[in-house]
């Protein structure tokens, strides 16, 4: 199952990019995220977790999986034994970022979870995209 939302940002990408990766002040910023604890120190890493609760949803611990500086950003974390990975992608544009959300899962379960979770998850990547 592949959810993805795109959006335009009137900010260069290094800006972008910071707000990416600070991943603690996503509460902040979006009503999609209650808490984001880091559970290892220094700059976000191949392998850095944290540990993330959202509305509605059980905490679950997100390992990176993928960081290309300035450009992409991705981590991976089980859900009813599936995979799911979220990524964060910004291509500079001439009037800023576009910045894409994409949520994967992948696993036995997958058709089924996007059954169930598909419009939960369009519309929270929609409301994080947005802030």
């Amino acid at each position: 199952m592949h959810i993805e939302h795109t959006i335009e940002i009137a900010a260069p990408a290094e800006r972008v990019w910071e707000l990416t990766l600070d991943v603690e002040k996503w509460p902040e910023l979006t009503p999609t995220i209650t808490s984001v604890e880091r559970l290892d120190d220094g700059p976000m890493a191949i392998g850095s977790q944290a540990r993330i609760k959202q509305p509605a949803q059980s905490t679950k611990v997100w390992t990176v999986t993928t960081l290309e500086p300035r450009r992409r950003f991705a981590w991976s974390t089980r859900l009813m034994g599936n995979r799911m990975t979220g990524s964060h992608e910004l291509i500079e544009t001439s009037g800023g970022t576009t910045n894409r959300l994409t949520v994967d899962i992948e696993g036995p379960l997958a058709p089924v979870l996007g059954v169930l979770i598909r419009r939960p998850i369009q519309n929270a990547i929609k409301k994080e995209n947005e802030g």
